[in-house]
């Protein structure tokens, strides 16, 4: 059985105070509940990972088990509507969803915080970045990964083949507004189309039913949100270390997501080849060797700037 959670006073009037591993609540500004999942030693360096669209947090277990067990103090949650946190029927923007985001760094008074952020969930963190990052010396959040998103995902109709191309951007507006408006219809495939054909069925069937957590219609409102978000003002302004990692087989072409890697200062960036099973969910699919590639990053990191619990 986890550990409580011990109520006590907070700026925000909820807390939530964890021991080495266990489930919590946090209370966004809002009213909504999100639950978040903790293991690793509290005294560990600071993961926090970030799902994306309609996926849930039990689907970095790969990760939380890795780098908990490698002395890392790991944090997953479920962002608004997804999984097991409550399922309002507001909020489903990005800039929310941000918020939401601090609201957890917050309450859970994380410092020195590495945030990993997959699709969506990278949007989510440059959002974070764009809105709540005003002083770097007093900012909880000190490294950023970044895994296979593009700046923007909607092309401008106006823009050439080689200009949508350079951002890897992947669907025209209408092509949006087409899979929000059948997201009943579409869901498998798409969700195929982030996986390589080795993935097993089994394995398939139950990340499937995560994404079924979310209901479509909030899918719906979230996915032409996010799709229209333009991020590339946002990326000269980060100053902290940055890993882009993308993926030779992923529904978004590396070229666009490695573009990101050359916008900001000192970013380093990893390409995961076809035989690395490089798909959107190459975390999910190759996970001795996405850990190993941010594991070698954090160390990195850490030999250039003394990070405490590392």
């Amino acid at each position: 059985m986890g550990p409580s959670i011990l109520p006590a006073p907070h700026p925000l009037g909820v807390s939530a105070i964890a021991s080495e591993q266990g489930t919590g609540v946090v209370l966004t500004q809002d009213g909504v509940r999100l639950q978040y999942n903790q293991s690793g030693p509290l005294d560990g360096q600071n993961l926090v990972f970030i799902h994306g669209w309609r996926q849930t947090a039990a689907q970095w277990q790969k990760q939380v088990d890795y780098f908990s067990n490698a002395s890392f103090r790991v944090t997953t949650y479920d962002m608004r509507g997804h999984g097991e946190s409550e399922k309002p029927t507001f909020g489903y923007r990005v800039s929310r969803l941000a918020a939401d985001l601090n609201d957890l760094l917050r309450q859970l008074k994380l410092t020195n915080v590495t945030l990993v952020g997959h699709s969506m969930g990278c949007s989510v963190a440059w959002a974070w970045w764009d809105q709540y990052h005003h002083d770097h010396r007093s900012s909880p959040v000190n490294g950023l990964v970044f895994v296979d998103q593009p700046a923007t995902l909607a092309r401008n109709p106006n823009w050439t083949d080689e200009q949508a191309a350079e951002v890897s951007a992947l669907f025209l507006p209408n092509q949006v507004y087409d899979l929000a408006n059948d997201m009943a219809g579409q869901l498998v495939g798409l969700l195929r189309s982030m996986f390589t054909d080795t993935i097993p069925d089994a394995e398939f069937d139950w990340i499937l039913s995560q994404n079924r957590k979310i209901s479509d219609a909030n899918a719906a409102a979230l996915l032409i949100d996010h799709s229209f978000r333009d991020w590339r003002d946002v990326f000269p302004r980060i100053d902290v270390p940055t890993l882009v990692l993308a993926g030779d087989l992923s529904i978004a072409p590396p070229r666009g997501v490695e573009w990101i890697a050359s916008q900001i200062p000192s970013a380093e960036h990893y390409t995961f080849s076809s035989e690395e099973k490089g798909s959107h969910f190459a975390f999910w699919e190759n996970p001795d060797r996405f850990n190993a590639v941010v594991k070698d990053f954090l160390k990195r990191r850490a030999s250039a700037v003394e990070v405490p619990g590392l």
